[in-house]
């Protein structure tokens, strides 16, 4: 059975999943957000196969989220400015795992701000007064971009939840 290629997709969310979606891939990203750079400490920190974690890195640089440059002879991956822009998205997934599948005695770790000590959490989309949005609170309308089909099923006023 061949897979649905979700890049050539029309949906931001199922072309962004075509990135994110491999199971490796927010893995990878943590290692790279912790400053991990060269494949033997991604193999080392992830224990993932070689062979996967080449084919992941060589994925995550064709998108365009990882840089493959040459430091002192070898390969380093380096964030680009999309992979550091998928920061909070990671910040979203790792919160949300700590507070739905930490055990009794809560994650293994926590992240803080370097220059205070203060904890790092994951954006939360809010009102204009600063009341967090729920997704039933959020319309769904169509953009300068979308086709027919969008704007035939977005064109009246559609909430998410």
């Amino acid at each position: 059975m061949q897979r649905t290629d979700f890049s050539r997709m029309l949906c931001p969310v199922a072309r962004a999943m075509a990135v994110l979606g491999e199971r490796w891939t927010l893995l990878i990203l943590r290692e790279a957000f912790l400053g991990t750079t060269r494949f033997e400490g991604f193999l080392r920190n992830l224990g993932i196969a070689p062979n996967i974690l080449t084919a992941r890195l060589n994925e995550l640089a064709a998108f365009g989220v990882l840089e493959r440059v040459r430091v002192g002879g070898r390969h380093a991956y380096h964030l680009t400015e999309c992979g550091r822009d998928a920061f909070p998205l990671y910040l979203a997934v790792r919160d949300w795992g700590a507070r739905w599948y930490s055990g009794p005695e809560g994650p293994p770790t926590v992240m803080v701000e370097g220059a205070t000590g203060r904890p790092v959490t994951a954006p939360v989309p809010r009102r204009a007064d600063g009341t967090p949005l729920r997704p039933e609170d959020v319309r769904v309308t169509p953009a300068p971009g979308a086709p027919h089909a969008v704007r035939a099923r977005f064109g009246a006023e559609r909430t998410l939840g």
